[in-house]
């Protein structure tokens, strides 16, 4: 019997879509992915693409929090389980490395580039919230390292924790510039020379 009714078909799987405007907006950045760039990723209709996830930003929105949770909670993990925030940092901007340039998807972190040129106030507000949540996490694991006599009293947390995520933002568009992994894995040495103490332990 036909019903009349309208809307994605019965086939449409919404995971695998996320998957395919994930790598979309990864490649291309909020901005530059259109919605013909997306339902020509996605393989349905505008129509279809509306009523699987509203409109753009709340797809970008989705996107985000599956990228997240599959490519950007490397950095918890690691200052969580090793001994030291320099150890955490270390381990950090290895497995940065290795994200970034692993040619399974787009090169970089997709919430540092997604972000360039965006003229869209709320998108910004949003990814810089994250990065900002970022900045927090490393600063909460230098100062438990200051409180634990690991780093000296004196110790510019702040400073440190924003030295680590420069490294980090850095190291994202050093990769889509074509730097290779170990390219960016002697930068990560590098970088840990200027850790206090000159040691990630």
């Amino acid at each position: 019997m036909v019903t009349g009714q309208r809307g994605r078909p019965r086939s449409f799987d919404r995971d695998a879509a996320l998957d395919k405007a994930m790598l979309a907006f990864w490649e291309r950045g909020y901005e530059a992915t259109s919605i013909s760039d997306l339902t020509a990723s996605l393989g349905i209709g505008a129509p279809s693409l509306y009523a699987a996830f509203g409109d753009k930003r709340k797809l970008f929105d989705e996107v985000v929090a599956v990228y997240g949770g599959r490519y950007a909670d490397f950095a918890g993990v690691a200052l969580a389980e090793e001994p030291t925030a320099g150890a955490g940092l270390r381990r950090v901007l290895r497995e940065a490395a290795e994200i970034y340039t692993d040619p399974a998807h787009p090169p970089g972190c997709l919430v540092i580039s997604a972000a360039v040129n965006t003229t869209s106030d709320e998108v910004a507000r949003a990814l810089r919230a994250r990065r900002e949540a970022s900045l927090e996490l490393f600063e909460r694991r230098i100062l438990a390292d200051v409180a634990a006599g690991v780093l000296p009293a004196g110790t510019d947390a702040r400073a440190l924790a924003r030295y680590a995520l420069a490294v980090l933002v850095g190291m994202s568009q050093q990769s889509r510039d074509g730097a290779g992994r170990e390219e960016l894995e002697a930068v990560a040495e590098l970088a840990m020379g200027a850790w206090p103490g000159n040691s990630a332990s």
